[in-house]
């Protein structure tokens, strides 16, 4: 074994798994480890995988802290029984399922409805890879009582996860999130199981669903007349390996246009990812390939989605003609404009619509809303809590559409969970909208700035990890509470909120209120020149994260540039000041 010493207690339970009702193929990767790589298998059994709110992520292989049939299975078990407590009167519970193109995709898949349809459950299970935003379209279209879908997003390719999803089509909130996990804990062997496939519980779903998503796709279109006008605007789209290859460029077609280009090297459906270093298009490296094709057919826009098709990145022409890429903020500001413009434009707006975002995500949007007259709703970081506000509010008020900074964005309410597929469109006809005006949408931003002030966001992170990572990020958090400064970068503090007491604190005015969201571990900071400061602890790696906002008057929009570098300047003052450079 090297001069590693595996712990006794990791040793027992790995003989657990080599003395158990394991397959043998486990058995002998546990062993061949054993021999060759001690440090693997302190890793792959010092813990147990653990089921957190949103589902399963890991490393997949061998052992207690691995993805594999046994804690897929057992994760499964967990679930069946708590969706058995909640719908006792039910004659036949049903889920749905989907993956992506991860590898081992199918193969937990079926792990899944094995265990789902031995006891009792009916599953409808698709045929081929499909967009997790398509899974909670169908729970809801098949009057499931839950979903799952097997994908771990844009995690390296040795990755795979396992996300649930409520009858509402949304993720796991609570009480559901916490009552899930405390029945999935409650599964202590594998012999808890029951892995009896009952085939005639199983019914493979595809096309049928594919075609009443795409219609309800297209019929959310505010702008068809001017698509017609400009089909010729010419996108280039990649799935960057994963599940958008087919339903992105057919919506796309189905909304009028005409010109969609592909990267044929990332339409290939491939859980290694070969052509990028990650499938994230929040990483400029991930789009570097769609951005060659652009240049070589003298594209407008560029698209690529992840491997679920969640989540959209999106580069545009500026003012050199060169492709640049928007961030997340930016694709949610354009976004929302359009849909507010068009919303009025169009007759629709009757003082019943809302937006929603996260609190981590551009303070334009609020503005935007108040300005048109609808409500909007700050929910924590996660499109779950966005979901919750579209359940919430069902049958009362009209979901216009919203998205977080990280790439997200729902128009609609068919759909309960973030959806690049929905978004690549409606962001395709934003474009044509702004070149139906003689405006590439890089040129409509400094448009919106000057009717809102120039907003700017930054995401910083700092990697601490191990156990004593994680105090030291704990410590991090409790100094900011304890001792929260008076100024930052030479501007005033006037507001502090704190998400994990529930309090607003107004400095100015010396007064306290309460905040009207979950208690959650995050932090923010507002001074006097219009900055904001987030600060959180991510919850599923060892980072804390720092996201900064600041604002500016703009009123001249020949001076966009000069402008971007005064801001990027004072985000990097802040910084400075809090002393995370």
């Amino acid at each position: 074994m090297g001069n590693i010493k595996i712990d006794e207690n990791i040793i027992k339970r790995a003989n657990i798994w080599l003395e158990g009702n394991y397959d043998n193929d486990t058995k002998q990767e546990i062993k061949d480890l054993i021999k060759t790589n001690p440090k693997e298998v302190i890793d792959a059994f010092y813990r147990n995988l653990e089921f957190g709110t949103g589902g399963l992520r890991g490393v997949m292989g061998a052992g207690t802290n691995r993805m594999n049939r046994y804690t897929v299975g057992m994760a499964t078990q967990g679930l069946a029984n708590y969706l058995k407590k909640m719908f006792p009167k039910k004659d036949l519970i049903k889920i749905a399922i989907a993956y992506d193109s991860r590898i081992n995709n199918t193969f937990f898949t079926n792990t899944t409805a094995d265990v789902m349809s031995a006891n009792g459950i009916k599953v409808y299970m698709f045929d081929a890879l499909r967009p997790t935003p398509e899974l909670s379209f169908a729970i809801r279209y098949l009057g499931c009582q839950a979903g799952i879908v097997i994908t771990a997003s844009h995690n390296p390719p040795e990755y795979n996860g396992y996300k649930v999803y409520w009858d509402d089509g949304g993720q796991l909130v609570n009480p559901h999130d916490k009552n899930v996990i405390e029945e999935v804990n409650k599964i202590k062997d594998i012999d808890d199981v029951s892995f009896e496939r009952n085939e005639d519980l199983i019914e493979l779903i595809g096309e049928t669903i594919d075609i009443e998503y795409i219609k309800l796709i297209k019929a959310l279109s505010l702008s068809p007349e001017i698509i017609e006008k400009q089909n010729d605007l010419k996108i280039v789209y990649t799935p960057i390996h994963g599940t958008g290859v087919k339903l992105v460029p057919e919506c796309l077609k189905a909304f009028g246009f005409k010109n969609v280009y592909n990267v044929p090297e990332q339409d290939i459906s491939d859980g290694n990812f070969p052509t990028v270093k990650s499938p994230n298009p929040e990483e400029p490296e991930a789009l570097s390939m769609a951005m060659k094709k652009a240049k070589e057919v003298n594209a407008n826009l560029v698209m690529a989605t992840d491997p679920d098709s969640d989540r959209v990145g999106i580069a545009v022409k500026n003012e050199k003609n060169e492709f640049v890429l928007l961030n997340g903020n930016q694709t949610a500001t354009l976004l929302i404009y359009y849909l507010l413009k068009k919303w009025k434009e169009n007759g629709k707006l009757t003082g019943n619509e809302y937006i929603v975002k996260t609190i981590v995500t551009s303070e334009i949007l609020k503005d935007m809303a108040i300005k048109s007259d609808v409500e909007y709703f700050d929910t924590l970081t996660g499109f779950k809590y966005i979901a919750e506000i579209l359940r919430l509010n069902e049958g009362k008020k009209q979901f216009i559409g919203g998205g977080e900074e990280s790439y997200g964005y729902l128009v609609g309410d068919f759909v309960r969970d973030k959806d690049a597929v929905i978004s690549c469109c409606m962001i395709a006809e934003t474009a044509a909208w702004a070149a139906d005006q003689g405006k590439t949408l890089y040129e409509l931003l400094p448009d919106i700035y000057k009717e809102f002030g120039y907003y700017k966001e930054r995401l910083t992170s700092i990697v601490r990890k191990g156990k004593e990572g994680a105090e030291d990020i704990q410590q991090m958090m409790d100094d900011y509470r304890s001792k929260p400064p008076k100024s930052i970068n030479g501007s005033a503090m006037v507001m502090i909120k704190d998400y994990l007491s529930g309090k607003a604190i107004d400095l100015k005015n010396n007064t306290e209120s309460a905040i009207d969201l979950p208690k959650s571990n995050v932090l923010q900071f507002f001074l006097e020149d219009g900055s904001k400061i987030s600060v959180r602890p991510s919850g599923t790696e060892p980072k804390i994260k720092f996201y900064f906002s600041v604002k500016e008057e703009f009123n001249d929009p020949s001076q966009f540039n000069e402008m971007n570098d005064f801001l990027e300047k004072r985000i990097d003052g802040i910084i400075s000041s809090m002393g995370l450079d």
